[in-house]
């Protein structure tokens, strides 16, 4: 017998700011106060869903440092195009991810893609940052651009699928590589469909809700940009939802290490952030041309 995870807390956003003059974001957190319910996640801006008028200038982030984690960035309406100091660039529609992983440092810049910015439209995006161990927080940096076509689906029930970005399900696999065990779970639900979602016992999880009502192991979720944590203990979770619902569901073994953080790094101690402020300032993360 299997038992389900218990819901430690439910909340709201805990900020709402923009990020550049791209990402209007609603912050799950860390401004929730919950981050060691969730390591080895930092942190999820929902970002939409918003409007932008059409433009002959593209709105985003211009370029900015990272060093010690990943940005995973989800795309449900509107394009960013990516470019970095490694080397690396793309653009991500609906249904794509991109799993940057920043390691021992690149400058990069996120901007809504050129044709979206002409035309405008609806923008909507989750960007999440996970947690490096510090054994892999100074190896170089990757990208992973994901195509919507690249990420197998589970039938969870009648009308209620999930999309395995990373980690597995029911034996399939998602196609992001990571570096600790974490599971990415982008979850989509028909009013009346029932559906359990296997989780391992001793991992951190939390399932976040986008849009719609669900039932989730008996705590009521509903509205937009719901977060609701669960605990180690226990192997599944159980949705029955009230209304057409979109959540992701996460989690991953916990990265029992200090955490040391400014701003656009994520550390073990206080002297590798000034390090990295360093190296930043340097010129040693590279440059964008």
């Amino acid at each position: 017998m299997t038992t389900q995870k218990k819901v430690l807390g439910v909340y709201g956003a805990g900020s709402e700011h923009w990020v550049g003059d791209g990402f209007p974001v609603r912050n799950l957190f860390p401004s929730n106060g919950v981050s060691s319910e969730i390591n080895p996640f930092l942190m999820l801006d929902y970002a939409g869903p918003s409007y932008f008028d059409p433009s002959k200038r593209q709105h985003g982030v211009g370029q900015h440092p990272h060093r010690g984690f990943e940005t995973v960035t989800i795309a449900y309406q509107g394009s960013v195009s990516h470019r970095d100091s490694a080397g690396n660039a793309g653009t991500i529609y609906p249904g794509d991810v991109q799993w940057m992983t920043a390691a021992s440092g690149v400058v990069h810049e996120e901007m809504h893609a050129k044709e979206f910015a002409e035309k405008g439209g609806t923008f909507e995006m989750v960007q999440l940052w996970v947690n490096l161990p510090r054994a892999v927080k100074m190896s170089s940096p990757r990208y992973q651009g994901i195509t919507a076509e690249q990420i197998p689906t589970v039938t969870l029930s009648a009308s209620g699928k999930a999309r395995i970005i990373a980690g597995e399900l029911n034996g399939v696999k998602g196609p992001a590589k990571t570096f600790s065990p974490v599971n990415v779970f982008d979850v989509e639900l028909k009013a009346g469909d029932a559906a359990e979602i296997a989780l391992r016992a001793g991992h951190n999880a939390a399932a976040v809700l986008l849009k719609g009502s669900v039932v989730l192991n008996g705590s009521q979720l509903s509205g937009e940009a719901r977060i609701a944590t669960l605990g180690r203990e226990g192997e599944n979770i159980t949705l029955v939802a009230s209304e057409d619902s979109k959540l992701l569901v996460l989690s991953g073994e916990p990265i029992n290490e200090p955490v040391a953080s400014y701003g656009p790094f994520v550390m073990n101690t206080q002297e590798e952030l000034v390090q990295a402020f360093e190296d930043y300032k340097s010129g040693r993360m590279g440059h964008l041309a």
